[in-house]
């Protein structure tokens, strides 16, 4: 089967309802993060129709999706203020392309290979719980903040996640509570009859259902419970910029100053946007592969020049910088999607939606949407995955629980570079633990080297050494050892000599340094003199 035949099946039999649903999704996203960032709003739309169309195309991944990050959102607003100039931050969005696109021709991609599995488990764990927290306030009609607000400390009310929870369960709203439970029942229902194999329910994409319901019953409000009508007030409403002409359209389009290449700051902006941009959408590559249903193994060099493209291109038209996001990319795996195909239809129909029914759009109630977000957090989240985790031993649990805590109460970035961290601890650990073996019976005593022996483990040796007691016999095995450092020849050396008068007899077998030589060897020769 050719890739177009392949990409039309995927297409028709899955990718559509998965790109449906990954739009609803994206679509306060772009909109939340755009406000969050200090840009206008039509930049957040630009950036998820160049992502959704033009890096998809490129992706090295088949299920990845792109657009805003909200992981960029403060250093984008800081920027924008610090330069002083929308038109002079684009500029700074196009280098940063510019330096993703060498950046994945140098290779350097494979740097995410580098995080351990157990971090990207957490990382997914923990944005799941960040969708939940983050959604609940939605859900009781609080939104106040943005959509995309993902850190702990939130920019937009000075509120932090708790606190926001507590002020939303306190200050209610009866008719956004009403539309966020029932499509959440609905959507509760409609998974469940999927999987019982009833057809309506596997074609129609539940996403869409849940929005229909939620416009349903706002609409409902409007004639039968205007107290509850959420449409009064566009705090609670998508919000989507409307254009009456094309002049309109025009007037909102933004291009890059690049008078601003004289301005160093610039570079320095640019060159942090490539950095951040880069790590995010490595990690979300990652967790990609990690939930993806074929197992499929994305290409991060060739995912790093895609983001570099879509960049660029954002810059040019006025759009904020882009990332592969484990949110999107999540929505997309859970509905269903197969291909890229999902990931374009997203973009077009974040166009379309820009161009033909923007008004249809600004009658989604946030909490329809919110809704949509805390099934996909509960599926990141499942409590299945603890278990599993905890079964793996604790060597893998406590990098993964540290992430998921650290990413809950900080942010994504600082959760993933110390669950790795504590997950390197673990490993040199267990390394050191593991190169050196003991046996004793009675008074025979095997040390054994199972791997090239460093200066690091020269503390573990005195231990052993102290403890060996008079009667001994030891033999020293370093028949597995290509490497044995200065320090741990010396120290055995020392200990060959002062062996006899400890009443202690010891056999070295193949313990040797290029430079020295064979341990018995070496002590014959100095004797000799």
């Amino acid at each position: 089967m050719s890739k177009i035949k392949y990409y039309q099946k995927s297409l028709l039999e899955t990718d559509w309802k998965s790109g449906l649903s990954v739009f609803l999704v994206a679509l306060p996203l772009c909109l939340g993060i755009a406000l969050a960032s200090g840009a206008p709003l039509f930049a957040g739309l630009l950036s998820g129709i160049v992502a959704g169309i033009v890096v998809s195309i490129l992706s090295g991944s088949e299920i990845s999706v792109s657009g805003p990050a909200a992981g960029l959102t403060v250093i984008v607003a800081t920027a924008i203020k610090d330069l002083g100039s929308y038109p002079g931050f684009l500029v700074a969005v196009i280098l940063a392309g510019l330096i993703q696109i060498v950046l994945g021709y140098l290779k350097a991609g494979k740097f995410s290979a580098y995080f351990p599995e157990s971090v990207i488990k957490g990382m997914l764990v923990a944005i799941g719980i960040v969708i939940i927290l983050k959604q609940i306030p939605h859900a009781l009609g609080d939104d106040q903040d943005y959509e995309g607000e993902f850190e702990f400390e939130q920019v937009a009310d000075h509120q932090n996640t708790i606190t926001e929870l507590i002020r939303s369960f306190v200050d209610f709203n009866y008719g956004a509570v009403i539309i966020s439970f029932s499509c959440l029942a609905l959507l509760i229902f409609w998974d469940y009859a999927a999987k019982r194999n009833i057809s309506f329910f596997k074609v129609f994409p539940s996403a869409l259902a849940a929005v229909l319901l939620g416009v349903s019953i706002n609409e409902i409000y409007a004639i039968a419970k205007p107290e509850y009508f959420l449409g009064n007030s566009p705090i609670h409403m998508v919000a989507m910029p409307i254009f009456n002409n094309f002049q309109d359209f025009k007037n909102v389009l933004i291009f890059p100053d690049f008078s601003f290449l004289s301005n160093p700051h610039v570079y320095t902006v640019a060159i942090t946007l490539a950095i951040v941009g880069s790590l995010e959408s490595l990690l979300s590559l990652e967790a990609g592969d990690s939930i993806d249903p074929l197992k499929r193994i994305s290409s991060s060099d060739k995912e790093l020049v895609a983001q570099g493209i879509g960049n660029t291109i954002a810059g040019f038209l006025g759009g904020l910088p882009v990332t592969s996001v484990v949110v999107r990319t999540s929505a997309n795996v859970y509905a269903g999607g197969k291909t890229r195909m999902s990931s374009i239809v997203h973009g077009v129909l974040l166009l379309a939606s820009v161009v033909f029914i923007p008004m249809l759009m600004n009658r989604i109630p946030l909490s329809a949407l919110a809704a949509i977000l805390l099934m996909i957090g509960y599926k990141l989240a499942n409590p299945a995955v603890f278990k599993r985790v905890y079964k793996e031993g604790y060597d893998q649990y406590i990098p993964f629980a540290s992430t998921i805590a650290i990413i809950i109460f900080k942010d994504l970035l600082f959760g993933i570079f110390i669950g790795t961290f504590i997950g390197l601890l673990f490993v040199v650990f267990t390394n050191f633990r593991s190169v050196i073996s003991v046996i004793r019976e009675g008074n025979n005593v095997l040390v054994k080297f199972n791997k090239d022996v460093s200066f690091l483990n020269k503390p573990r040796i005195k231990n052993i050494l102290m403890s060996l007691k008079e009667g001994d016999e030891v033999l020293f095995d370093g028949t597995r050892a290509n490497f044995i450092d200065h320090d741990i020849f010396t120290l055995l050396y020392t200990f060959k000599n002062s062996s006899k008068s400890k009443g202690i007899d010891v056999i070295f077998k193949k313990v040797n340094r290029k430079i020295q030589g064979d341990i018995n060897h070496y002590q014959a020769k100095i004797e000799s003199h």
